[in-house]
C-alpha cells in the first residue's frame, strides 16, 4: 500500500531532511508533502477536497469528469478543487492530461503545542 504523509514543517526542516537523505544515499520510499503552517494545510485540504482525494485514492489516472462522478459532485465544482490540489502537489497530471492521486492512503502528521 502506497501512503503519503502530509505534515507541517518549515522550509529549513524540509531542506535538512533532503540533505540527510542525500548524504545517506538511501531512497526514502515514504512520500511526504509538507506545508509551512497548519493553517495552510487546512486551507488547502477542505472537506470537499478530502472527499475528492478519498474518491480518487488508489484508482489510477482519470479525467476530471470521472473524478467528479466518483466524488458525487458536479464537474464544474470539482474543477477548482482539482487545480488547488495540483498546485499543492497532492494530485498529479499525466502526459495524457488525466489526473491522479497516486496513493492508496493518507497519513496526516500534525503536532499542536501550547503557546
Amino acid at each position: 500500500m502506497r501512503t503519503v504523509t502530509l505534515d507541517v514543517r518549515t522550509p529549513r526542516e524540509v531542506s535538512a531532511e533532503l540533505v540527510r537523505v542525500w548524504k545517506s544515499r538511501k531512497s526514502d520510499s515514504n512520500a511526504r508533502i509538507s506545508f509551512a503552517t497548519p493553517e495552510l494545510l487546512w486551507k488547502v485540504l477542505t472537506a470537499k477536497r478530502w472527499e475528492l482525494i478519498r474518491a480518487m485514492a488508489g484508482q489510477g489516472p482519470m479525467t476530471l469528469r470521472e473524478a467528479a462522478r466518483r466524488a458525487g459532485r458536479d464537474a464544474k465544482a470539482v474543477h477548482g478543487d482539482v487545480h488547488a490540489l495540483l498546485a499543492a502537489g497532492i494530485l498529479r497530471k499525466n502526459a495524457k492530461g488525466k489526473i491522479e492521486f497516486p496513493f492508496d492512503a493518507v497519513h496526516v502528521d500534525l503536532l499542536v503545542k501550547a503557546g
